[in-house]
């Protein structure tokens, strides 16, 4: 038994042992997740809540995205390795076991961090039945008094908001105020929702914002470093939606649709206009795509029947995305996201982000039975 530790440690570098023990530890609570639901909410509310917290709080003193320079840094490392690699095989299979074994451990690590802080909240029990909504097959008339109502709540926004002439509107502060105001929303949604992490944390934003923007890609959390990031190209009706979305992803609400509706909840919950009108409009749009592929002839007699000024806003982002709606690096990101979203249990892939239609309605249905 001793020759083969002593010959672990001259093969392995003991940091690399350490990592893979980790990854060893990580794949057990992953196993228990998939078997357990109660075990993955618990894990997920608690000790992932920690790991989350944690990067969060160490990466946040970082003025800049490091999950974005890493990611661009990834030629150098590269570059480095196979010089490091080079030197290590001259030397004999001895080093060259230990090179390989690093580079092995670094993709243990890898999976650790995405067990350990982020990955388990997919295999929970579902938002609807956090929140004690019953969610199930929508019809078109649900669509539609869903849209109506949706449309009212952002006609109450629509008086604090200022357009353009082209009929974008503006943010009329800076993404720190943002920040602020949605981690105070947030504060206010985890009284009613315990379910939601509380942390106060900085939202990232992404420094190649318009060459990132061809990927479709308009926010990402990135579960290695901890950060939510943002992608501030894209029209600012969207970016308080879409950081909530983000925020929501750093709090454990891992599956697109459930990170989507709570990010709604958010900012409903929030005392500025256009950070409401921004979830608002937000989903409307995505109620409008499911009512237009439901029965595009009830799609146009309910449109025309919402506000003039949000028809705008939603026409104006549909100009501004022309410009990067074909691009090859779209379908690429597309692929990539919608495989992995598959191998996390997430069947309809990316478009599970749409799913947040079965959830709107089923919020909506709750509100109008209350009242």
């Amino acid at each position: 038994m001793s020759k083969l530790i002593d010959k672990i440690k001259r093969n392995i570098p003991v940091p690399a042992i350490v990592l893979f023990v980790l990854a060893f530890i990580s794949g057990i609570i992953h196993v228990i997740c998939l078997i357990s639901v109660k075990f993955a909410d618990f894990y997920n509310q608690y000790p992932g809540a920690f790991v989350r917290g944690a990067l969060a709080k160490i990466t946040g003193i970082l003025p800049f995205s490091l999950a974005e320079t890493i990611v661009l840094s990834i030629p150098v490392f590269i570059f480095i390795f196979i010089m490091i690699a080079r030197r290590f095989f001259k030397r004999g299979n001895t080093d060259a076991n230990r090179c390989i074994w690093g580079l092995v451990s670094v993709v243990a690590l890898m999976y650790s961090l995405f067990v350990l802080g982020y990955g388990m909240g997919y295999n929970g029990s579902p938002l609807s039945e956090k929140l004690g909504l019953e969610e199930k097959a929508v019809s078109k008339e649900e669509l539609v008094d869903t849209i109506n109502w949706l449309n009212e709540e952002t006609e109450d926004c629509l008086d604090g908001i200022v357009y353009s002439d082209s009929g974008r509107s503006y943010m009329e502060y800076s993404l720190g105020e943002l920040n602020d105001k949605l981690l105070d929303a947030y504060d206010k949604a985890c009284d009613k929702y315990t379910f939601i992490q509380r942390i106060r944390t900085v939202v990232k934003p992404v420094a190649l914002s318009d060459l990132m923007a061809y990927t479709h890609i308009s926010g990402l959390y990135s579960y290695y470093t901890g950060e939510a990031n943002i992608l501030t190209v894209f029209p600012d009706y969207s970016l308080p939606y879409t950081m909530a979305h983000e925020l929501a992803h750093q709090r454990g609400i891992a599956p697109e649709n459930e990170a989507n509706f709570v990010a709604f909840l958010v900012c409903l919950e929030s005392d500025d206009p256009y950070i409401k009108y921004s979830g608002c409009v937000s989903v409307l749009e995505y109620l409008f795509n499911a009512l237009y592929s439901a029965d595009s002839d009830l799609y146009y007699e309910t449109v025309t029947k919402v506000d003039l000024r949000i028809r705008k806003e939603i026409s104006a982002f549909s100009s501004f995305f022309d410009k990067y709606r074909d691009s090859t690096a779209s379908k690429i990101a597309d692929t990539v996201n919608d495989t992995y979203l598959k191998l996390q249990g997430q069947k309809a892939g990316t478009k599970s982000y749409g799913l947040v239609v079965d959830l709107a309605v089923a919020y909506y249905k709750s509100v109008s039975n209350a009242g």
